[in-house]
């Protein structure tokens, strides 16, 4: 008799970690944030088995962890649980918690077994499958920024840079591809690096980046969009775990400082056919035809996606002329300033960089947008016009939306992103949002009292 894969998972882990008493089961929500249970080990093989049951409204829910009532998603329909499964492969040991630890990803699923409509895992999922049924295979990478911070910070206080371990001064100035600012921080980035290989997810080059204790770690390419995906998502939750276990606060904020720079997420991608060939190969260095049509249709998707690309009142932050956050809808080759940029290296490397998402973003729902967009330009074979040259910011081009509430209206009125994703998805997302901004732009600020409160 054969025995279940399950089964061999489960016994392989215990094998490896017998001290391990009991397993995390993740499941990430509209914001990316982490929801889920902490289970007994003993009770590992029900939850592989049988799921884990979470209630669907999770996907209703703002950054605040507070439901939405108005998509209609909890109260109205009973708060019904929906199954959860095991992501497969993806049971892991936590090797910074404080005692033995696993951890493992959830997926949920429809009463049919099917994908969970609402779920922005499930978005990846399904576009990949569009994608497979073409024999097509998308490559993605995904490059993450962020600040390390001083810890010990109060709630209400606001962040400051980190102070070096080694020199004991604070990190207070900008040294992008800075050696130095490596190296006071090595022994946090070199436990990021480490305890995220040990999960599986596939860390490499740390770099400082340009502003005080900004660092960016790329997490390798993958031919499985869905891995690269869950890499991210979890790659966050290490960073944070491992920074906090170092004595700092790490951070995916898009704009944690006013007058230093935003933290991106960068997302590389090319495509392989059934044969295993990119076809975005070409030796010219704007890539192939097909590689045109897919920068077309992300050029054509581009504003409607801002609403996934910058997902809170603070990721609007980011886009300011010369800032490298761009605010046209255009491309080019080698050209750091376009949001859409193919990146100079040998034919057979030919892939387009997305440049809009912030840190901050939920990787799922990026690259889900990417999908789309290479769905509708394959599709379509739409034309992106030419390249630009020199500084993107200058350039004579359509203007990316400049608001929240704009992209959240673009991505409403999106006939794509409605094809793709699903009016119901959509819907929600935008009604999500919409409340979270209305519930952001009800507080009164600190700057408020501080321009206002004597001379009004």
């Amino acid at each position: 008799m054969t025995e279940h894969p399950v089964s061999r998972e489960i016994q392989d882990f215990l094998t490896r970690h017998p001290d391990i008493t009991a397993v995390d089961v993740l499941l990430p929500d509209l914001c990316g944030v982490f929801r889920g249970k902490r289970v007994p080990v003993d009770e590992l093989g029900k939850v592989m088995t049988d799921g884990v049951a979470l209630p669907g409204c999770t996907f209703a829910v703002d950054i605040t962890g507070e439901t939405i009532e108005e998509t209609g998603m909890s109260i109205e329909r009973g708060v019904p649980d929906q199954t959860c499964m095991p992501v497969p492969g993806t049971l892991a040991p936590v090797p910074w918690a404080a005692r033995p630890l696993g951890q493992m990803m959830l997926t949920m699923r429809s009463p049919d077994g099917s994908p969970y409509p609402l779920a922005p895992r499930s978005l990846v999922e399904r576009l990949v499958g569009e994608l497979a049924d073409r024999g097509l295979t998308p490559v993605i990478a995904v490059e993450l920024e962020f600040y390390l911070l001083a810890g010990g910070r109060g709630s209400d206080e606001p962040p400051r840079p980190p102070v070096s371990p080694r020199s004991g001064l604070p990190q207070d100035r900008t040294q992008v591809y800075g050696l130095a600012e490596l190296e006071d921080f090595e022994a946090v980035l070199d436990d990021i690096t480490a305890m995220a290989r040990a999960q599986g997810i596939p860390a490499g080059t740390a770099i400082a980046e340009y502003g005080p204790g900004q660092y960016e770690i790329t997490l390798h390419h993958v031919a499985d969009a869905l891995k690269a995906t869950d890499d991210a998502v979890l790659f966050k939750r290490v960073v944070k775990s491992v920074a906090q276990r170092h004595g700092f606060e790490a951070t995916f904020m898009a704009k944690p400082y006013t007058d230093q720079a935003s933290s991106g997420m960068h997302v590389h991608m090319s495509v392989l056919d059934s044969d295993g060939r990119n076809i975005f190969a070409a030796e010219a260095p704007e890539g192939s035809e097909a590689l045109r049509h897919c920068i077309g249709g992300l050029a054509e998707t581009l504003p409607a996606s801002m609403a996934l690309a910058a997902p809170g009142a603070n990721s609007w932050r980011r886009f300011q002329v010369g800032s490298y956050a761009p605010t046209v809808v255009t491309w080019g080759v080698n050209n750091r300033t376009a949001p859409l940029r193919i990146p100079a290296g040998p034919p057979e490397s030919r892939r387009v960089e997305y440049r809009i998402a912030g840190a901050d973003a939920n990787p799922y729902l990026v690259v889900a947008g990417l999908l789309a967009g290479l769905l509708h330009g394959l599709d379509s074979k739409a034309d992106p016009g030419p390249a630009t040259e020199g500084n993107a910011y200058t350039a004579s081009a359509p203007k990316l939306p400049a608001t929240w509430e704009s992209a959240l209206e673009l991505f409403g009125q999106s006939s794509v992103l409605r094809r793709w994703f699903g009016d119901e998805f959509v819907d929600v997302y935008r009604i999500t949002k919409l409340a979270e901004r209305d519930k952001f732009a009800a507080v009164v600020t600190p700057l408020e009292y501080a321009w206002y409160l004597r001379s009004s």
